[in-house]
């Protein structure tokens, strides 16, 4: 029963560390992202680990990316922001995920 008690502990302790959510991309600084949360504005770092990929406009067929084709996309973005999903521990960003249009 102990076991079974510390595993699920762990468990739940080890699926808090990383939180997986979609968010608006609203300003990239250097190493840093401003993502619109609700309301307010939270800034989350960017590191060399953190991963990029691209998927169609459908959400399939993902792609690996590099941080230049990131740039490249959010240095057009408008009012209503950049739309991404991505996983973030510790207010840094290990990975992001955008469509890109077409098929």
């Amino acid at each position: 029963m102990r076991k079974m008690l510390l595993a699920l502990v762990a468990f739940f302790v080890m699926a808090g560390l990383v939180v997986a959510a979609e968010f608006t991309i609203t300003k990239v600084d250097k190493d840093t992202v401003t993502v619109k949360d609700g309301d307010k504005e939270v800034t989350i770092k960017l590191t060399d680990k953190t991963k990029f990929t691209t998927t169609d406009g459908k959400g399939e067929n993902s792609k690996e990316a590099k941080r230049e084709d990131f740039d490249k996309r959010t240095a057009k973005i408008g009012k209503n922001g950049f739309k991404v999903e991505g996983k973030v521990e510790k207010e840094v960003f290990t990975e992001i995920t955008w469509k890109t249009k077409g098929k």
